[in-house]
């Protein structure tokens, strides 16, 4: 009966101890640790060559569609206006030349006719005039000079019938061009923004008419801050432009930058550009219009920049970069920004040829901390320019 008891007692120390023996015996036949400092291994990041480059800094700007120029067309004469173009309507678009309207003419006409036999008149008696003066000049040779003046050689009467052939000239083109001025043209392509007259209305002389703008050229003035203002070329010259229209259907333009607005607007402090669009309704060159009042963005070639570096913005904090010197140590670099365009950054002074720029930097980056360069499964590495 005592042997459960101490059974017992004695078993939990020889499990104890059995365990402990084999410890011991794995202990023994395991091979050495390696020491700490093997067991430390040098963080791994990824870089990339930096190259120089020359870059031409695009500057991007938005603004509204405005027209080139606007018209209040007015009646150059007074009468009834008879008819008009179909599309001499309010949203409507009328080509060069074509006539918009038209007055009654008739009494236009009959003044044309008058004109006509105004100077009819006037040059027979300009030929009647000089045939008298050549007999009084064939007479006068049997006179003595003081008795030949200019009156006897009626000189005086030829040349008040010159200047009344050149009055019926004039009064003949005038009634000419009045008759003309009964049909009232589009002076360009235009839209018609606003029409004052009907069929059967009376017009003066001088009287507005239509509202009308030009849409074979549309401007659009985009302002330019400041720090965009020190990359605007020193001549715009023949400087393109790309113009678009965003939405469900985006719509891109070529335009031409054609000069500033000469001052500085008081409340933004800064200058607006002025871009031109050829045709922006597509009338002639088929492309979707984009309408007066349209929001577009625009953008065009500014300076060049020497020797910089264009770098994702992602790698630039505070103006300071990592990268990795020639003895595989990373070091901070602090760079120049000189602007930023998009998802990058140009960067001027502060990065070395012989650097690489560090891509993924370890948890804890330290000056002068030894890295090991990760090369690609291609063995090829990225270049940043």
């Amino acid at each position: 009966m005592l042997a459960k008891p101490i059974l017992r007692w004695l078993l939990p120390f020889v499990v104890v101890g059995g365990s402990y023996a084999g410890y011991a015996a794995i202990a023994a036949t395991a091979p050495e640790k390696e020491s700490t400092k093997d067991a430390i291994t040098e963080p791994t990041v990824q870089a990339s060559s930096l190259f120089p480059t020359d870059h031409k800094v695009v500057i991007t700007s938005h603004g509204e569609l405005v027209p080139f120029e606007k018209t209040h067309l007015s009646a150059q004469v007074s009468g009834e206006v008879i008819s008009w173009h179909p599309n001499f309507v309010t949203g409507g678009i009328v080509k060069r030349g074509e006539v918009l309207f038209t007055i009654e003419s008739d009494n236009y006409e009959a003044s044309v006719l008058q004109a006509e036999a105004d100077l009819a008149s006037a040059r027979a008696n300009l030929i009647e005039e000089q045939a008298k003066a050549e007999v009084a000049k064939r007479q006068a040779k049997r006179l003595s000079d003081k008795q030949v003046t200019d009156l006897y050689l009626r000189k005086p009467h030829v040349l008040s019938a010159q200047a009344q052939v050149k009055s019926a000239q004039a009064a003949l083109k005038r009634a000419k061009r009045e008759l003309e001025n009964c049909k009232v043209v589009a002076p360009y392509d235009a839209l018609v923004v606003e029409r004052d007259i009907g069929v059967g209305q009376f017009v003066t002389s001088g009287s507005r008419v239509a509202t009308l703008n030009n849409i074979e050229v549309a401007e659009v003035h985009v302002p330019i801050a400041g720090f965009d203002s020190a990359f605007l070329p020193e001549s715009i010259g023949e400087l393109t432009a790309t113009v678009t229209q965003q939405g469900v259907f985006s719509t891109t333009r070529e335009g031409r930058v054609v000069r500033d607005l000469g001052m500085i607007d008081s409340a933004t402090r800064m200058i607006n550009m002025v871009i031109q669009i050829a045709d922006p309704y597509g009338v002639d060159n088929q492309q979707p219009p984009i309408k007066f009042g349209s929001y577009v963005e625009v953008s065009f070639t500014g300076k060049e920049l020497k020797h910089i570096y264009r770098l994702p913005q992602e790698l630039v904090k505070n103006r300071t970069v990592w990268v990795v010197n020639g003895d595989n140590q990373l070091q901070p670099r602090t760079v120049t920004v000189l602007r930023a365009e998009g998802e990058f950054l140009l960067v001027g002074e502060g990065l070395e040829q012989s650097d690489k720029l560090v891509l993924t930097l370890p948890e804890y980056p330290q000056k002068g901390m030894a890295v090991q360069i990760a090369k690609k499964s291609d063995d090829s590495e990225t270049v940043v320019q």
